[in-house]
């Protein structure tokens, strides 16, 4: 029998129905899924709960992976999606991957061959529980019904808190079939796994004393603001103490790209003044960060003469790449509402100062030249993504792919509002912007939601916009078209001699093709153009693409070659 709550009504349903109330009382609204053989049974029972649960289907398993992470980063919810075993399972992994080392919580149901034949190279039988080990919080199979409801519940449980992540649950097909008496509670608390949310009171006194006593403070905000909500929090440090901020390219949206304290994004291809000051600093405060090699290019160099302060949720990531001299394990609201009371009042001006002289050299050799390029000259992606950002004000959904599409979102679109951009940091994805922005639109279907992608990572999903013109979804397609694998092509440049190898795309027609779909497309190469074709896909109500063929060999710039270190950046 399932495990009950005294005093629980218990009832009696087949373990496909105990997957479909468990998934109701964790409040789950939407699931992204393909059908298939083994998950059958499920897909039986979800016909009777269509008025309570939306199901998106997908056109390929990877495309309502990334979909629900789209879901999840918009909401805060973990994204739900429902497969069947061997290859829609394992077509599954590459969307786990990207939620894994991001931080994106995700419930992932997989349909397993019946407990009698698992084993025994079975049709369609793959071990989804030795492959994810490696890429989940958590996994777990079902061979019995009587497992649901636990398992549902720890699952939403651990993929929610401390540090989110994706979780997967493999439930054969006999436990699918089989009834079992069927009672709910949700998991509050669960042993063994017990995340620090609050920080440790000594910690916060050593911070706050360093803090105190800088004279170059410097501040670096990573996902973990955006995941704890903390953003109200980080607005109120930064005010009072003075202290300039730059986000990481995940971190982006979690203070206003306008507010006086942000300087901008650090990385391989951040801004100027960000990278090179990392290295004059005295104290560092890296909040909810890991401090990636994107982020701190050749280690050996990186912050050598500053005392750092890292807060973050994960111990595993503190002294992990960077060593640290006050780690704190803490959850990025709760850290920032202990150390504010005891924070001094200050304005480092000076010390701004210097990233405002960098931020002027940057836009003189870089900045200009990119968004008001010669009269008569090709557009260039900084210049489409530029007046992207000034015609939505800054406070669009904007769902950037992989690539240099990704790097032009990053520096010239001006996030004004939380949780606006979204993309794939650790991992790379290409292909991740379609699905992605259309489970961002199904999560807040009041903002609008605009995909921006390149004609490379366009084409690895494009099967999505079946499901974008089928589920009725109002989301902004752009496609800045160069007809090039654009970043591995600008590295071949730079770094291998013009060596252009495999980097070239004949690409098909993506006006027609989209139409094909049922989509309204429309295509600009000429900066007359531009502005207007912008007007008509953010006026559309429905699904819009607009394709924009960009300069063929612009180069994101700045830019930290791979093997130097951050105070060598690139202008050119």
């Amino acid at each position: 029998m399932c495990p009950a709550k005294r005093g629980f009504f218990m009832k009696k349903m087949t373990g496909a129905q105990a997957i479909m109330e468990s998934l109701i009382q964790e409040g789950v609204d939407v699931i992204f899924g393909y059908p298939g053989g083994t998950i059958m049974p499920v897909y039986d029972a979800l016909y009777d709960y269509q008025k309570k649960i939306r199901h998106i289907l997908t056109r390929h398993e990877q495309g309502a992976a990334h979909a629900a992470e789209g879901y999840a980063r918009v909401t805060g919810k973990p994204g739900v999606c429902l497969v069947t075993s061997g290859p829609g399972a394992t077509n599954l992994v590459t969307g786990i991957t990207d939620a894994m080392i991001d931080s994106v919580p995700m419930v992932c149901i997989t349909g397993q061959v019946a407990m009698s034949v698992i084993g025994s190279d079975a049709f369609q039988e793959a071990d989804m529980i030795g492959i994810t080990a490696p890429i989940t919080k958590w996994n777990y199979q079902i061979t019995s019904p009587s497992e649901i409801p636990e398992i549902f519940a720890k699952a939403f449980y651990i993929a929610r808190t401390g540090r989110p992540g994706p979780v997967l649950i493999d439930i054969t097909k006999n436990a699918q079939f089989e009834a079992c008496d069927f009672s709910y509670k949700r998991v509050e608390k669960l042993t063994g796994y017990q995340p620090t949310v609050e920080p440790n009171i000594k910690q916060i006194r050593l911070a706050v004393d360093l803090l105190n006593r800088a004279k170059r403070p410097y501040m670096l905000i990573g996902h973990g603001i955006l995941i704890a909500k903390a953003e109200k929090e980080l607005k109120k440090f930064v005010e009072k103490t003075g202290i300039p901020v730059a986000s990481t390219l995940l971190g982006l949206s979690a203070l206003p790209a306008n507010h006086p304290m942000y300087v901008g994004m650090v990385g391989m291809h951040g801004n100027y003044g960000p990278n090179a000051l990392t290295n004059k600093a005295d104290v560092i405060l890296a909040v909810g960060m890991r401090f990636d090699d994107r982020v701190t290019s050749r280690l050996s160099d990186y912050a050598k003469q500053a005392k750092i302060i890292h807060i973050d949720i994960d111990p595993a990531e503190l002294n992990k790449n960077v060593p640290v001299d006050i780690p704190i394990v803490a959850d990025a609201k709760a850290a920032l509402r202990a150390i504010l009371p005891f924070v001094k009042k200050r304005s480092h001006q000076a010390w701004r100062r210097e990233f405002k002289k960098y931020a002027i050299i940057e836009d003189k050799k870089v900045v200009e030249r990119e968004i008001r390029p010669l009269v008569g000259g090709q557009i260039t992606m900084a210049e489409a993504v530029h007046l992207l950002s000034e015609k939505t004000k800054g406070k669009a959904v904007v769902v950037s792919d992989v690539g240099q599409n990704q790097m032009f979102v990053a520096q010239y679109y001006r996030f004004q509002t939380p949780h606006s951009s979204i993309t794939s940091g650790g991992l790379g994805t290409m292909g991740f912007a379609l699905p992605a922005a259309l489970g961002a639109k199904i999560g807040a279907p009041k903002r609008t939601v605009i995909a921006v992608i390149g004609d490379g990572g366009f084409q690895m999903t494009i099967q999505e916009m079946a499901t974008i013109a089928q589920e009725g979804t109002a989301v902004k397609i752009i496609v800045l078209n160069n007809s090039y694998l654009g970043m591995v092509r600008q590295w071949q440049q730079m770094f291998f001699e013009k060596r252009y190898s495999f980097v070239s795309l004949k690409n098909p027609d993506f006006v027609a093709l989209s139409r094909g779909f049922g989509i309204e497309a429309e295509c600009v190469d000429k900066r007359e153009g531009l502005s207007q074709a912008l007007d008509k896909l953010l006026s559309s109500k429905s699904a819009y693409f607009l394709e924009i063929k960009v300069m063929k060999e612009g180069n994101v710039f700045p830019m930290i070659p791979a093997g130097a270190g951050v105070e060598e950046v690139r202008l050119e």
